[in-house]
């Protein structure tokens, strides 16, 4: 036996009590009754022969993937997060015209801003005509998206075509829809003639009481489409073997949509629904370019009454207050989504509780 041999029969012999190597046959018979590998053999298996041994990771390898969240964070911070609080600081001051050179010394008034938002503004007034308008708009928008996705699923001659034209009012900036529909609506305007045609009245679009239905139906027409493609995006997810089930069962049309569709459909809608809501409520853009300021009372939305008191009546302390407010407002639908798909994965075999 070679001094090298040797060697490596006592390196795997030695911690086994102190027992020495008796080698018989293919394998080293330890005096304590265990035994050890032929010398010169390796003691891994064919899938780990010739690895190196993991190297441990120390703590600035094993922290690394937080460090590429830095210049994310950073951004966040300087974008959201100090503004956030730059919004709470100014709507705790008496912040306004006279005061705004030197805003930093303004006189501090605690919580009287929201006391007068609540109860001296229409801010309640404004925070219900953004949800109602938003609400009408997405119950409408969602059969209409539904009904398009439904029908431009399978494959038709043109099928390209029909999708292309049911994106257009999706992919038109919000200032270009407002501007175009402003136009339709003035009077003696493309929407009055064409009612006239059939003997009808169109009225005041643009002022009176009839501006909030405008809003809505530009609304819609400019949203239905984000509604169709996560509809659609719902209906790839169908399983084609669900399919040819229901048509072998001899199912009926609106019992597939009932039973089979509807169910895949169900988060990508309440996603949509969601994120729906929450752009109605904080779009600016469209009342503002369609309207103007200051907008009729019946369109003066969350958005168009902060800029009214922050950029026409200079009360810059208060109109941090509304926004504030309408934070909070955006906030609640978004909590209860995400805690909603929280207790979805908690019931989800293998998700986490």
């Amino acid at each position: 036996m070679s001094t090298d041999s040797f060697r490596e029969m006592k390196a795997v012999a030695g911690p086994a009590a102190g027992g020495q190597p008796v080698r018989s046959g293919t394998s080293t018979k330890m005096s304590d009754g265990g035994t050890a590998p032929t010398p010169g053999t390796s003691t891994m298996g064919p899938a780990g022969r010739g690895r190196k041994p993991a190297r441990r990771k120390g703590m600035s390898e094993r922290n690394r993937p937080l460090w590429m969240l830095i210049p994310g964070g950073l951004l966040m911070f300087v974008i959201i997060v100090v503004p956030l609080f730059l919004g709470i600081y100014m709507s705790a001051l008496n912040l306004d015209q006279y005061t705004l050179r030197k805003w930093i010394s303004a006189p501090f008034i605690g919580v009287d801003n929201f006391v007068e938002a609540l109860t001296d503004s229409p801010l309640l007034h404004s925070v219900w005509l953004s949800v109602s308008y938003s609400l009408i708009a997405m119950l409408v928008t969602l059969p209409l998206g539904i009904a398009a996705a439904v029908a431009t699923q399978n494959a038709f001659r043109g099928r390209a075509l029909v999708r292309s034209i049911f994106l257009i009012p999706y992919v038109l900036p919000s200032f270009v829809v407002a501007t175009v529909w402003r136009t339709m609506f003035q009077p003696d305007g493309v929407v009055d003639s064409a009612l006239g045609a059939f003997g009808m009245d169109g009225g005041l679009w643009l002022n009176g009481p009839q501006t909030y239905w405008t809003l809505i139906l530009v609304q819609i027409w400019a949203s239905w489409p984000f509604i169709y493609l996560l509809a659609l995006s719902g209906l790839q997810s169908v399983d084609h073997e669900v399919h040819e089930a229901s048509a072998l069962d001899g199912a009926l049309w609106w019992n597939k949509l009932r039973y089979v569709i509807f169910p895949y459909l169900k988060g990508p809608l309440a996603l949509a629904f969601l994120i729906g809501m929450l752009h109605h409520i904080n779009n600016f853009t469209l009342p503002f370019v369609l309207f103007g300021v200051p907008a009729p009372a019946d369109v003066e939305v969350l958005p168009i009454l902060t800029y009214v008191t922050s950029f026409q009546s200079f009360r810059f302390g208060l109109s941090a207050a509304m926004a504030f407010v309408s934070l909070v407002l955006i906030a609640i639908p978004l909590f209860i989504y995400l805690r909603a798909v929280k207790l979805d994965d908690a019931d989800t075999p293998g998700g986490k509780k």
